[in-house]
């Protein structure tokens, strides 16, 4: 798949992985669970519910259910059946499952960028501690490489650039200055839950 279609297929094998739910549904829990961090069309959330589960990692259960305003009366001169639509949920299926532990575990390169730590770190709460912290020291590690370069930038330019793009570089350095103190102390705390309290 396509870099931005693997963040989409683990997001919606991870949504998935708690409850069987349908399309309206699973779009408005990515877009709680990505927030800022979405990296998708709703346009490309139903072809990629299709792939998935061409690849037997999702099956569709369809349930009939009155259309929105309407009666579960028959309208005159029709049936029941007519009045009622079909609603698809998606559930994960056995291989679906494997394949989420399988994205789930991948702690190289990968995890580190930006659109794929998003949907990794939403996932925290269920990923084994190692990983976590693999992941989030490779996050750190890339973000640094990325102030090097931020910073040499900003020295070899400075003299040439109008005050709004000066301006532009310093958020964007600063941005970044957050991020990695956020992730130390985030590592910090792995590093103190893995050791444990000390002894008394």
């Amino acid at each position: 798949m396509a870099k931005r279609s693997g963040v989409l297929e683990f997001a919606v094998l991870g949504l998935l992985h708690e409850s069987p739910m349908h399309g309206y549904e699973l779009r408005k829990r990515l877009n709680i669970l990505l927030g800022s961090l979405r990296v998708f069309s709703y346009g490309s959330l139903y072809p990629c519910l299709k792939e998935l589960v061409a690849r037997g990692w999702l099956v569709e259960d369809r349930a009939a259910e009155p259309q929105h305003g309407a009666k579960a009366a028959p309208a005159l001169g029709g049936s029941a059946a007519a009045s009622r639509r079909s609603k698809i949920v998606y559930r994960l299926t056995p291989e679906g499952e494997e394949r989420f532990q399988q994205l789930l575990s991948d702690a190289g390169p990968s995890a580190w960028e930006d659109e794929n730590f998003g949907v990794h770190f939403a996932f925290f709460g269920r990923t084994d501690a190692a990983i976590r912290l693999r992941i989030l020291e490779g996050r750190r590690s890339r973000l640094e490489e990325r102030l090097d370069l931020f910073r040499q930038s900003v020295t070899r330019t400075r003299e040439r650039l109008d005050r709004y793009t000066l301006e532009a570089q310093r958020h964007g350095l600063e941005s970044v200055e957050r991020e990695v103190r956020w992730l130390n102390e985030l590592i910090q705390t792995e590093h103190d839950q893995q050791v444990g309290p000390p002894a008394t």
